[in-house]
């Protein structure tokens, strides 16, 4: 197995275990295992777990579909709504028990140190300016209040969908992401 086909597997099954098993719980054997390659493998591509950790954080988020933000001709909050709804199906797929891969490696970001914490920091601004920018093409129009700034309204918005995957991935009821969405966007409206 080549070098960089060993960082690759490591890398794609990585996910999986961080998600099903959080960051503090995941054990580089762990990660190693579900790749199948040996344990002292992890060292020659990575210093630390959280140094993986950002990585697939870093994937996580340039794999979130934000197209449908920009979709011309649709209003707004159904831009936002279409967007979100994909998180939600992408969160299911994935499994409702597990919850959202970045709230879960957010929550443990302290455990991870300043390089986990500031990958997740950077994935949630990253994600925060594209769902701001639609709210601010939603405001030029007056389809969105203006009563705050487009960036809080859509750290909100964000917020909102992860605290229902948060309750989803307690209770099992999958429709509490839906709920929260349609009061957070109701809440934007003029």
């Amino acid at each position: 197995m080549t070098r960089g086909n060993v960082r690759s597997r490591i890398v794609d099954h990585a996910e999986d275990v961080f998600r099903r098993q959080g960051f503090s719980a995941a054990s580089i054997q762990d990660l190693t295992d579900a790749a199948d390659v040996p344990k002292g493998s992890f060292y020659n591509h990575f210093q630390t777990k959280a140094e993986l950790a950002a990585e697939i954080i870093d994937r996580y988020v340039n794999a979130t579909d934000v197209t449908m933000l920009g979709q011309q001709g649709l209003p707004v909050i159904d831009r936002l709504r279409n967007h979100f709804a994909g998180q939600a199906w992408r969160t299911m797929a994935t499994g409702l028990e597990f919850g959202c891969l970045l709230a879960t490696l957010a929550a443990e970001s302290p455990a991870g140190g300043d390089y986990l914490r500031k990958a997740v920091e950077q994935s949630l601004a990253k994600w925060t300016s594209a769902v701001t920018a639609a709210i601010s093409e939603g405001q030029a129009a007056g389809e969105v209040t203006t009563r705050r700034p487009a960036a809080d309204l859509a750290a909100f918005l964000i917020d909102s969908f992860e605290g229902g995957a948060l309750r989803t991935k307690v209770t099992g009821d999958a429709t509490a992401l839906v709920r929260h969405l349609e009061i957070a966007l109701d809440a934007l409206r003029p």
